[in-house]
């Protein structure tokens, strides 16, 4: 039997959230990924052979993940998400883990998967058994760098205590970032980035592996060999 694919599984979700949220939420909700539809402009994010500076993340484990640790054999895939709780990045994830570190995996390419939430949320990772790691990343520094994080439109006043993005994150703020793929070769320089402005609308395992002849070949694993 075949899998849905990730646009068959977000479908899925839309349909249950018309069924059941109220008229107002959905509203909200989509009025936000139209507004981010809205302002998109694909040259305004890093573009191949840009070389990004170091960074450094922190793994569910609170140990330090470098740029050149994660491109020391080779390239390396980066998935931003959103947050743990995020019921869209509930279902990337493991899609992902399903249908793209296979083949990273067989070709000796890291995959991480990296929001702001710090320290991050390994819940997500026991809730899907992902086998691929998940990294924070202090302050927004990769976020804001390759510049897909954004302020919502509608940021109400929160007092201490309040259930909120700000608090979820664990950085007081509402910005957070936009779901991407960012693809980078073993010289630091960038392959591919791939920003989702509407987080109900991320690439395929097969289109991120368009971009990975080394996974679909796998010569990176026989060079290792």
């Amino acid at each position: 039997m075949a899998h849905p694919t990730l646009h068959q599984l977000y479908a899925e979700l839309q349909a249950e959230r018309e069924r059941t949220w109220a008229p107002e939420q959905l509203e909200r909700n989509a009025s936000q990924r139209r507004s981010l539809v809205a302002r998109f402009d694909p040259a305004a994010y890093p573009q191949p052979g840009q070389v990004i500076a170091p960074f450094t993340l922190i793994d569910q484990d609170g140990k330090a993940l470098t740029r050149d640790e994660l491109i020391a054999h080779g390239p390396a895939v980066l998935v931003f998400f959103r947050f743990a709780g995020c019921p869209a990045c509930n279902l990337a994830l493991p899609h992902y883990n399903r249908h793209l570190w296979p083949a990273l995996k067989a070709a000796g390419i890291p995959l991480v998967a990296v929001s702001a939430q710090n320290p991050a949320d390994r819940s997500i990772i026991n809730r899907h058994g992902l086998d691929f790691p998940l990294a924070a990343d202090p302050d927004y520094a990769l976020g804001r760098a390759l510049g897909i994080t954004f302020l919502p439109d509608d940021q109400p006043a929160v007092k201490p205590g309040d259930n909120w993005i700000g608090a979820t994150l664990g950085t007081n703020s509402y910005e957070i970032d936009q779901p991407a793929v960012l693809i980078l070769n073993g010289d630091a320089t960038v392959r591919r980035l791939i920003v989702s402005p509407d987080w109900m609308d991320r690439p395929e395992s097969q289109t991120i592996l368009e971009h990975l002849p080394e996974a679909r070949s796998g010569d990176l694993a026989a060079n290792a060999a």
